[in-house]
């Protein structure tokens, strides 16, 4: 199957068949009775965010033997043993970039530390932003840094293959939480896509927050090409994520904030993250250079 077939195909499948799966799985959850009432109350349109990441993972491997690639150490999934200097320096370069997005909006005044926060409270928050941290990072990685940039980066130069999949990442995450109103029908995950895609519609929302994603990706992306495996782009993302779920859950908003500038509890949707994301490129572009065996890949795949 040619590339570009394949990439449509597998996107259809994440879209389409995502809609198409949730309702089943929504009908699952509430016929499972206690045994799942945890999952039972959320929300619609959560699964069918599930249902698209399910199919997306389950067609990486598809997708990436449609373009060439034949063992899982070609999408940077390598042996961990001496990989953990790459993974912590990772982490770090995340807290560090975020930590100063989180400096500058509490010390400005536009964030505060949320009030009376039990220490336990602060101990199960650190604890789950943890192992939301690990799991998203090792899912997004393999998915759009390993199977989509590793797949365009088969057929095109790799600054194209950077482009496209970090275009298709922030795309991704920048789909709304779209609520289902009455009752659950066969096509309601489909009926619901289309108003997942209105933040495309609010150009104060599109700039920055959309180029911030899109340099986000970027910047895992580069990281990937630069190191040749995927284990600082885990350990950068989960440093994030880590800062992003503990400055939600222990801080507040002090003041009425300009969140077009200072962002939200998210911190990558506001003016203030693009310097702190470019500068994290500039520390990568300095601190790496090309692998190795990077000089031994086809000629539209080298570093210029």
């Amino acid at each position: 199957m040619r590339p570009a077939r394949a990439l449509g195909l597998y996107v259809a499948v994440v879209f389409l068949g995502g809609g198409l799966l949730a309702p089943w799985l929504y009908w699952l959850v509430q016929a499972s009775g206690d045994s799942l009432a945890g999952l039972a109350d959320k929300p619609f349109h959560r699964y069918v965010n599930r249902a698209m990441l399910v199919l997306a993972l389950a067609g990486m491997w598809p997708l990436l033997r449609a373009f060439g690639a034949r063992s899982p150490r070609e999408f940077g999934l390598v042996h961990p043993a001496g990989q953990w200097r790459r993974l912590l320096g990772g982490f770090s370069l995340g807290l560090a970039s975020l930590a100063v997005v989180a400096g500058v909006s509490v010390l400005s005044g536009v964030r505060q530390l949320a009030p009376e926060v039990a220490p336990g409270e602060v101990t199960r928050k650190l604890l789950a932003g943890a192992l939301t941290a690990v799991s998203v990072s090792l899912i997004e990685e393999t998915l759009f840094r390993g199977a989509i940039f590793g797949a365009f980066r088969q057929v095109t130069h790799w600054i194209n293959a950077l482009l496209i999949s970090s275009a298709i990442y922030a795309i991704l995450h920048f789909l709304e939480s779209a609520k289902q109103v009455g009752e659950v029908h066969w096509y309601s995950g489909l009926a619901l896509l289309p108003r997942m895609l209105r933040g495309f519609a609010d150009v104060e929302r599109i700039v920055p927050g959309f180029f911030n994603l899109t340099l986000a990706g970027a910047l895992l992306a580069f990281a990937y090409q630069r190191t040749g495996t995927l284990y600082f782009s885990i350990g950068l993302h989960a440093g994030w994520i880590f800062w992003l779920r503990v400055y939600g859950a222990l801080t507040d908003t002090a003041s009425p904030p300009g969140a077009w500038f200072w962002g939200t509890d998210r911190m990558t949707d506001g003016w203030l993250a693009l310097p702190v994301l470019a500068s994290a490129l500039w520390i990568l572009h300095r601190r790496w250079r090309p692998p190795a065996n990077t000089a031994r890949r086809r000629k539209h795949d080298t570093i210029d």
